[in-house]
């Protein structure tokens, strides 16, 4: 009986390691103070995103966590913990939750992956506060486009002057 619990673990820390190992981005935040419907809401949000959510017991979550390269992020598995993982959108998990934890404050980010790369609170913030893709470009755009404004109105105000 104890080796089929052993071995049952085991597979539980080889299934999150690979669920790990293939997530662009994960989360781990404290939820302890949610209701059922709260957390359903948060659920709910994260699957409409292509995101998961899921509460997994620390030891594995650390056991997983190291054998997947992710160290740094073992030690956040501290108290009840759930985590996020996103497969395609780096910045949707990260960015749900801390919406979600400006109205809920019993939600809090501890620490997460962001491609690869651990991240402390901070770092899950930030890239949640980032603004979208699409605000990006267009300050990308309104930056590239100044200079030629800047020139034309230049050129025009030189215009004006030799006219008169």
């Amino acid at each position: 009986m104890e080796k089929e619990v052993l071995l049952q673990k085991k597979a539980d820390v080889d299934a999150l390691t690979k669920r790990m190992q293939e997530a662009k981005t994960i989360v781990a935040f404290d939820y302890v103070g949610l209701t059922v419907e709260q957390f359903t809401d948060l659920r709910r949000q994260l699957r409409a995103a292509g995101c998961e959510v899921q509460v997994i017991k620390n030891n594995i979550s650390r056991r997983a966590s190291e054998a997947a390269g992710y160290a740094g992020l073992a030690e956040y598995f501290k108290g009840p913990k759930a985590v996020a993982f996103s497969n395609s959108d780096v910045v949707a998990p990260a960015k749900i939750i801390y919406e979600f934890s400006k109205k809920c404050e019993v939600v809090q980010i501890k620490a997460g992956v962001v491609e690869g790369q651990v991240q402390n609170e901070k770092g899950i913030i930030g890239l949640a506060t980032l603004p979208s893709r699409e605000t990006l470009l267009t300050m990308l755009a309104m930056g590239m486009l100044q200079p030629l404004r800047d020139l034309a109105v230049g050129l025009n105000m030189l215009t004006e002057k030799e006219a008169n």
